[in-house]
């Protein structure tokens, strides 16, 4: 796998650099701004890019708009705090390759790389603690509580099997959780993936 990293921090530039190489996935550039994130993925193609939040000039939201210019390439966002209206802005559009994650995970490293291979992959992972907020500032009803549970854990990225194994139930009871969520959000048949996350949309965004 081949990346490119956007970070202003010349630190956290090289420790991700490296924590990637000792799991096999080379980085191929980085760049200190949003326009560097550009031209690095116009220049190498990468597989993914993994890009701050907040950059210079201004840091506020250059490193997002510059993850939306390299669409369709997968993006992975790294954020000091939870901001609400990047996590929506960057998962709209029919959310394919993205990841949304605060910078603490980096501390866990299988479970970082696992995010930077799912997202390569076309997944899309959110941070636990985004959902948690976004989807508290939501009207849940008309879901259950183990709807919403459902729900949050397939804004996590995991496949029905992963969410049988989180929830300790068999696989059949997770579609049957599924198939209800999609029926009270209306959404129409369909490739299951694109459901999954029109879904999970659906509540980070505010229904359509």
């Amino acid at each position: 796998m081949r990346i490119v990293i956007a970070e202003d921090s010349v630190l956290l530039r090289e420790g991700l650099s490296r924590l990637l190489a000792d799991e096999g996935i080379e980085t191929v550039g980085a760049a200190g701004d949003g326009e560097g994130l550009v031209a690095l993925v116009a220049e190498h193609r990468p597989d993914l890019a993994i890009v701050d939040v907040r950059m210079p000039p201004g840091f506020t939201d250059e490193g997002l708009r510059a993850a939306l210019a390299v669409r369709p390439v997968p993006v992975l966002v790294l954020s000091q705090y939870v901001e609400e209206q990047y996590a929506a802005e960057l998962l709209g559009g029919g959310a394919r390759g993205v990841g949304y994650l605060l910078k603490e995970r980096v501390s866990d490293v299988a479970e970082f790389t696992d995010a930077v291979r799912r997202v390569a992959a076309g997944g899309t992972v959110i941070d636990p603690e985004v959902i948690s907020q976004l989807l508290g500032r939501r009207t849940l009803d008309p879901l259950t509580p183990r709807e919403r549970e459902v729900l949050a854990l397939m804004a996590e990225g995991l496949s029905n099997a992963g969410l049988a194994r989180r929830l300790v139930v068999g696989e059949g009871a997770v579609e049957k959780h599924i198939s209800r969520i999609f029926l009270k959000l209306g959404l129409e048949n369909s490739q299951d993936a694109h459901r999954r996350v029109r879904a999970v949309l659906a509540y980070l965004r505010g229904r359509e």
